[in-house]
């Protein structure tokens, strides 16, 4: 079997726990999000994702207020909308620059991910959040910031995370056969449609259960415990 040349990575769960997207990130943009909209709703970029939104919901138009209100109501079903995650990135943005929070990563996380950069892997981030907040996840962690690490980023606008489809497209876009590449994933459906698209997979189990039986792919419970060779 050919060697791993390329890592892809989730975030949430995988190399960064859920509670700091879920407690800390989600209730930062949720308080934000209405003075937010109000205040930039003129602004290019604000008003194209205000768009998007309405248009994924079927709303011919809306007010600034009722766009409010749909947000929120997005937010709060944790709704995996490329709109959505633009938005929310904008805001977190002043977040990360006002230093209200370091991003969250695990120490084994940061400690392979460079390990590996230094290997001459290339990494890569997949997440349903936007690029652009990604971006600034790795580059103000806890753990100082790791930007430099990866050669590139996939958000939704790749494709949802849980269809083959999206895998291949991010093959194409390293420019690599399908089965040199990694992904590193909590879910099972994301590394069931990843391997579907010809990728090598494999199951981060983070939680105090450890690896689930049946699960269908390899499976660690941190990356100290990643071995690219025997995969």
């Amino acid at each position: 079997m050919s060697a791993i040349r390329a890592i892809v990575t989730d975030i949430e769960g995988t190399t960064s726990s859920i509670s700091f997207v879920k407690d800390v990130l989600f209730p930062y943009a949720r308080e934000r999000l209405p003075a937010f909209v109000v205040t930039h709703a003129d602004k290019p970029e604000v008003r194209h994702w205000l768009h998007e939104a309405a248009r994924e919901a079927g709303l011919v138009s809306a007010s600034e207020q009722e766009m409010i209100e749909l947000l929120i109501g997005w937010i709060d079903s944790d709704r995996k909308s490329t709109a959505l995650k633009a938005l929310q990135g904008m805001i977190w943005q002043d977040g990360y620059r006002d230093s209200a929070f370091r991003a969250h990563i695990y120490a084994d996380a940061a400690r392979c991910l460079q390990k590996w950069a230094a290997m001459g892997k290339t990494l890569y981030v997949y997440s349903s959040g936007s690029v652009p907040a990604q971006k600034l996840l790795f580059a103000h962690t806890e753990q100082g910031d790791l930007s430099s690490v990866f050669s590139g980023y996939f958000d939704t606008e790749t494709g949802a995370k849980r269809e083959s489809a999206s895998y291949a497209r991010i093959a194409r876009a390293i420019d690599l056969p399908a089965d040199q590449i990694l992904f590193l994933s909590d879910i099972v459906e994301e590394l069931d449609a990843a391997r579907a698209a010809g990728l090598r997979t494999l199951l981060v189990a983070r939680s105090a259960d450890g690896c689930p039986a049946g699960a269908g792919h390899p499976c660690v419970t941190d990356f100290d415990a990643i071995d690219l060779e025997a995969l």
